[in-house]
């Protein structure tokens, strides 16, 4: 398992929209590892059906912020994507660098342009990614290595995404409540931007987790990890601030440079989520942050165990529902810590759905039973009004 620390900050690790010409500017020097070429399509990709979606939205119009390690604007499946951003570790960058490849993978499960001969491709390919270089601080077996970022620099980073873009990734996590760090998220959820954060791969054998930020946030959906049969990952930490799980095993993305990889823990499951929520936004224009989230958790696909529960929150991630099912009224849902105490908080769907779905059937229930009702309700008006009258037509206790 591999991952990043920036101060207390440890990273766990279509149409195209055409990016102007960025000047020189000083860019971190470094040869990253480069991948290979990865045949089939990846699990994650085949199970959101990314080309069915690309016919329906692709995230067009819609910027993503991704803060992380940079993101290498060279990648041939990034490089007409990705915006000038900043560089919190090199002064004058523009984080469209990457010397780690922790945020070129994220950037590209998201983002990532089809290519012929390439199976894999992000599932909002239409998106520009805003990178910030936050930090390089690996995390390999529990041992921490490389560059650190300054402090408060990832606060720093969010409030200037919040001001240009309408969905934040966040692919890591902090065991402490930083006020700058929760000041910082704060003002995103107060513009209206949509914040997805890692969880964390910190699970302890038993019982739920300590809280992790920024997932801990009020307004952050917090993601979890699940492998290809929807199981959780043995890592992905547990606790009520898991608002939705994606996958996050065997994960497959673009390395720094060219080629690929296969990546392994909540940091990848993160950008499913934030991918989703910018296809929402393109989809539904006008649409608020909340009533992103909200639809994003009321369309999951079921998942072990109750819900909302600490290890799967609301369910698994489903793009193709969250996208075009309507929901029946627009209570936004909890998300945070406060998540697992928000149990009635999602209202039920109503169509379309797929044929035979429960939210149709149910509403054709409702149908039928209102017919019935109102029959009968003419049948006894004229006992039941003046009843009513007496009593203030208030409902009668338990």
């Amino acid at each position: 398992m591999r991952g990043f620390r920036a101060g207390a900050v440890v990273a766990l690790l279509a149409t195209i929209a055409l990016v102007p010409a960025v000047p020189a500017r000083a860019e971190p020097s470094c040869t990253p590892a480069s991948g290979q070429p990865i045949a089939g399509v990846p699990w994650p990709q085949a199970r959101y059906d990314v080309r069915r979606l690309s016919g329906i939205a692709d995230g067009t119009g819609i910027t993503v912020a991704v803060i992380d390690s940079g993101v290498d604007a060279s990648h041939a499946q990034l490089a007409h994507v990705v915006l000038p951003g900043e560089d919190l570790l090199t002064p004058g960058g523009t984080g469209r660098r990457d010397c780690v490849g922790h945020g070129t993978a994220v950037a590209s499960i998201i983002a990532a342009a089809p290519v012929s001969g390439v199976d894999f491709a992000g599932l909002a390919p239409g998106v520009r990614i805003l990178p910030f270089r936050v930090t390089e601080r690996e995390v390999v077996d529990g041992r921490a290595q490389g560059q650190d970022g300054p402090p408060g620099g990832l606060a720093k980073a969010i409030r200037d995404a919040a001001d240009r873009a309408q969905v934040i990734n966040l692919s890591l996590t902090q065991e402490v409540d930083d006020p700058q760090l929760r000041a910082a998220v704060g003002y995103a959820v107060a513009r209206d931007v949509v914040v997805v954060a890692a969880v964390g791969n910190q699970h302890r054998e038993t019982g739920t987790d300590p809280l992790s930020y920024p997932a801990g946030y009020p307004g952050v959906l917090g993601v979890g990890a699940i492998d290809e049969n929807g199981v959780r990952v043995s890592q992905s930490q547990v606790g009520a601030y898991v608002s939705v799980v994606a996958p996050g095993s065997g994960v497959v993305a673009a390395a720094p440079g060219h080629g690929l990889g296969r990546y392994d823990g909540t940091s990848f499951a993160a950008p499913f989520v934030a991918a989703t929520a910018a296809l929402v936004r393109q989809y539904h224009p006008g649409i608020h942050a909340a009533d992103v989230i909200r639809r994003i958790l009321a369309t999951t696909d079921p998942a072990p165990g109750d819900r909302p529960s600490s290890a799967y929150g609301y369910g698994i991630l489903n793009p193709y529902r969250a996208v075009t099912e309507q929901l029946a009224n627009p209570r936004p849902a909890a998300v945070g810590a406060a998540a697992g105490a928000a149990a009635g908080a999602v209202a039920p769907l109503t169509g379309p759905g797929p044929a035979g779905s429960p939210p149709a059937r149910g509403a054709a229930l409702v149908v039928a039973l209102i017919g019935i009702l109102l029959a009968g309700l003419i049948a006894l008006a004229a006992n039941v009004l003046p009843r009513g009258t007496t009593r203030g037509w208030r409902p009668g206790g338990p």
